[in-house]
């Protein structure tokens, strides 16, 4: 399961864009809606700030 460390999360939303399915919503954090993510790791790839893993 991807998720994300709200300490790390600058909320830039390069995580919103990455995600196909999106399964990702941001205003100050990142939020991963669960029922939507397929754990493919675009997220993770994308976030500048390394606060999304598995």
């Amino acid at each position: 399961m991807v998720t994300v460390n709200e300490s790390e999360c600058v909320g830039c939303g390069a995580c919103v864009d990455a995600c196909p399915e999106g399964a990702i919503t941001c205003d100050d954090i990142a939020v991963i809606d669960a029922s939507k993510c397929i754990d493919c790791g675009s997220c993770i790839d994308e976030c500048p700030s390394s606060a999304i893993s598995e």
